[in-house]
């Protein structure tokens, strides 16, 4: 059954690929571009650029060749290094899950590639996960790349849902929450979003740097409050929050939304679809069930074994699909990510019976591991008895990826150069 759990999971990332869902939503004929209902005459405009922020930037550049054609030219910021790059585009390997000098270099490419734009200019943008680390570009010069990194790895370990972690990226950056919008006005612009985050907050996908922010400055100063921010940040990042300077990002009222456009078209829905459709002809009962999207990872694990449990009293083979991302507040951490620390949970639950779990993220890379996630049954912790490995230590040391390599129980897909959140698969039978 870890078997099937691995097919159902590979099965899903190929169905909601990139390139089948340009196939689906992206076209262009005689010169004109289809992006999902809207076309656009590329004859009819002076200046056409393409800006592509995330870990499936490439992918999304390519894809877009692909139905377009080689027309286009712009900047590609991804963390993945790509084996060959597109002619007419430049290249910045930005960081993840914290941003680095190229990632800074990113993000004033794009301000200054973006300048002089007027209405007879089109600027394409791609967005994919990953994108708020990948460029960056402080709102004040006083932050430092160095107090940046701090700031990120506060945010990053506080336990916050990711939404509430990009409300306060949005507000340090001068790119992020609709400023790269606003730096490309009056341009005709239109945004390609591949999803990691949850679908009622679409401008948190890349901290949303072409979209209205849904979020203020109070909501930063509420959120560092509530998560115990404020003592961990740079002395830089802590006085503006002291002197609650912080600058509003755009709204939707914004004359920089004038002319905007934005079409999400892959995100963890696409990812559940496939994988529940797969799961009933392997000839499952399936239910999908995204209670426990941002949850604690043990509140998470506790609600969905439950939940399999419930179900599998009423059917015989069993297939509970979750989408999304449980937190995890790491405290001392070691070599893993959300994905292994949910699974390693897990396998202290279900010792000895009929169900397996598997948890993994789409792009490929679970936290700080070379892993995408891992994959547990009821006879893990007595495979553990032999290699003489301690799961409680492992789980306490937030160091999951060792224990699940040493078992060959690691989910390793190497970077997918899509994203679409997390997966997990609970079977019973």
């Amino acid at each position: 059954m870890r078997v099937t759990a691995r097919h159902l999971f590979e099965h899903a990332l190929a169905e909601a690929s990139i390139d089948r869902a340009f196939q689906r939503h992206v076209e262009c004929e005689r010169g004109v571009l289809r992006v999902c209902e809207d076309l656009h005459d590329l004859t009819s405009y002076n200046r056409i650029s393409v800006i592509s922020i995330g870990k499936a930037a490439h992918t999304l550049v390519n894809a877009l060749e692909m139905q377009a054609g080689s027309r286009f030219h712009g900047i590609v910021a991804t963390s993945v290094e790509p084996a060959s790059q597109i002619k007419g585009f430049r290249y910045f390997l930005g960081g993840h899950p914290t941003p680095n000098q190229e990632s800074i270099r990113a993000a004033q490419a794009m301000l200054k590639s973006l300048d002089g734009q007027d209405t007879s200019s089109l600027v394409i943008f791609l967005l994919s996960g990953g994108g708020s680390s990948i460029a960056e570009k402080p709102i004040d010069d006083e932050i430092s790349l160095e107090d940046v990194i701090a700031t990120y790895r506060v945010l990053v370990h506080s336990g916050a849902p990711i939404a509430e972690i990009n409300a306060i990226r949005k507000h340090l950056s001068a790119i992020k929450g609709g400023r790269l919008a606003r730096a490309a006005a009056p341009a005709q612009q239109v945004s390609l979003l591949v999803s990691d985050v949850p679908d009622s907050t679409p401008d948190a996908l890349a901290s949303g740097p072409t979209m209205p922010d849904s979020t203020g400055v109070e909501d930063c100063y509420a959120i560092a409050a509530k998560y115990g921010m404020l003592e961990q940040f740079p002395p830089s990042v802590l006085e503006l929050f002291q002197r609650r300077a912080l600058e509003e990002t755009p709204k939707k009222d914004d004359v920089a939304f004038h002319r905007s456009r934005w079409w999400p078209i892959l995100s963890n829905a696409s990812l559940l679809e496939a994988s529940r459709a797969e799961a009933r002809r392997q000839r499952f009962t399936v239910e999908v069930d995204n209670s426990c999207d941002d949850w604690d990872y043990l509140r998470a694990r506790d609600y969905l074994l439950d939940r399999l449990r419930e179900l599998r009293r009423k059917s015989e083979r069993v297939c509970l699909i979750s989408g999304g991302e449980v937190t995890v507040k790491v405290s001392n951490g070691g070599i893993g990510g959300r994905n292994q620390q949910f699974a390693l949970a897990c396998a202290g639950k279900i010792a000895g019976e009929n169900i397996t779990v598997l948890s993994a993220g789409t792009d490929g890379i679970d936290g700080n591991s070379p892993a995408a996630g891992a994959v547990v049954d009821g006879t893990t912790l007595e495979r553990t008895k032999a290699r003489g490995l301690d799961p409680q230590a492992h789980l306490a040391g937030f160091n999951a990826f060792p224990f699940f390599e040493s078992l060959g129980d690691t989910v390793v897909t190497g970077p997918t150069g899509n994203n679409l959140r997390d997966l997990r698969l609970l079977l019973a039978y």
